[in-house]
């Protein structure tokens, strides 16, 4: 099942239990009155980078906007085939929508400060991408095909079971080597 459209009404849900109106949610995220209206309405998916902006100016971690699961204080257990739920992100940019396939490994843990996730890198091929950054960390293993990382001003290939740890502030991009499909963990940390 795909996820995606539960976020534009977690926001909005949010943002009205709060009382925060669309425009002071613009102002506190420096995103425009119109992208957070198409967020909320699920017609943008929004990337990661507004996505943390938007948690942080409602005062909740990002993975509120992934949970859909009774709170769970214990220890969380991710079986085999449990993580068939997915989100997509993209950088906004229409050409590369949708090219990244997440499945959240830790959506039923309350107050966590990682997302784990295993994802999809779809078959893509289009070489123009954005890079895009946002405060915390970030872990990738490769798990499968090959992929190429673009951290600032260096490129990096991975190929299976090789791993980065980098600090995502820097601008960066995440994508298949050459167009072919890829599968990574990846383990998103964001201050609170």
């Amino acid at each position: 099942m795909d996820c995606t459209n539960k976020i534009g009404e977690k926001i909005q849900s949010l943002r009205t239990i709060k009382e925060i109106s669309r425009e002071e949610l613009a102002d506190r995220t420096g995103l425009s009155i119109e992208q957070i209206a198409r967020i909320e309405e699920n017609i943008d998916i929004p990337s990661l980078a507004p996505l943390i902006k938007i948690a942080r100016a409602l005062g909740v971690r990002l993975g509120t906007f992934l949970d859909d699961q009774p709170e769970e204080a214990g220890a969380i257990i991710c079986r085999k085939g449990g993580a068939d739920d997915t989100i997509s992100f993209s950088n906004n940019a229409t050409d590369s929508r949708l090219h990244m396939r997440y499945h959240s490994l830790s959506r039923n843990k309350t107050d966590r400060h990682m997302e784990p996730f295993i994802i999809d890198i779809e078959a893509n091929e289009t070489a123009q991408f954005s890079l895009s950054a946002h405060e915390g960390e970030e872990f990738i293993m490769v798990l499968q095909g090959m992929v190429e990382i673009n951290y600032g001003k260096f490129t990096y290939l991975l190929e299976e079971g090789d791993t980065i740890y980098y600090d995502s502030i820097v601008p960066h991009h995440v994508h298949a080597f050459e167009g072919q499909e890829a599968k990574i963990l990846a383990v998103i940390y964001t201050p609170i």
